[in-house]
């Protein structure tokens, strides 16, 4: 049996890249029931408004959604309960100390199957952004827009017909 030896991303959170300044990435393991694997291997996870706390000396991902099992029965999973994060103690005290700083949080950027077919969960170490500097974000990305249209000879001027 041959199997892909390459990544499989199955939920990536893409407004954490909106909404935080991205300083430090790590990857954890994951605790899951059966089911709940099941489901993820059917892409029915989501990381939208998910975050991960250090609580007694344990990592723990909330708010993270993993539909119910489509075979499953009444012993299916609850969709949002809180899942334990696998981390080595140097891991997590660096993680402690940094989150108890100001404005720092744990934010879950993409869950995905590592080559080894272990599920895993990239997380980074973030600060959240100003709504001036998502403003900022989004003129700088427009403007680099612009010039790969000029740089290309596109044209990106107007449009209107005389």
């Amino acid at each position: 049996m041959a199997k892909d030896r390459a990544e499989k991303v199955v939920a990536t959170n893409r407004k954490a890249y909106y909404d935080y300044t991205i300083e430090d990435k790590l990857e954890a393991g994951i605790v899951l029931k059966g089911t709940e694997v099941k489901s993820i291997r059917e892409g029915r996870a989501n990381l939208r408004d998910s975050y991960a706390t250090v609580d007694h000396g344990e990592v723990v991902l909330h708010h993270c959604h993993i539909s119910p099992y489509s075979h499953g029965n009444i012993m299916n999973h609850d969709p949002l309960r809180p899942r334990k994060l696998l981390l080595h103690r140097k891991e997590i005290n660096k993680l402690l100390g940094k989150t108890q700083q100001k404005g720092l949080t744990l934010v879950p950027l993409r869950m995905y199957f590592s080559p080894r077919g272990h599920l895993k969960v990239e997380l980074a170490l973030a600060r959240g952004k100003k709504q001036y500097d998502r403003r900022e974000a989004i003129k700088e990305r427009e403007a680099g827009r612009e010039m790969e249209r000029a740089a290309k000879g596109g044209g990106g001027g107007d449009r209107r017909r005389g």
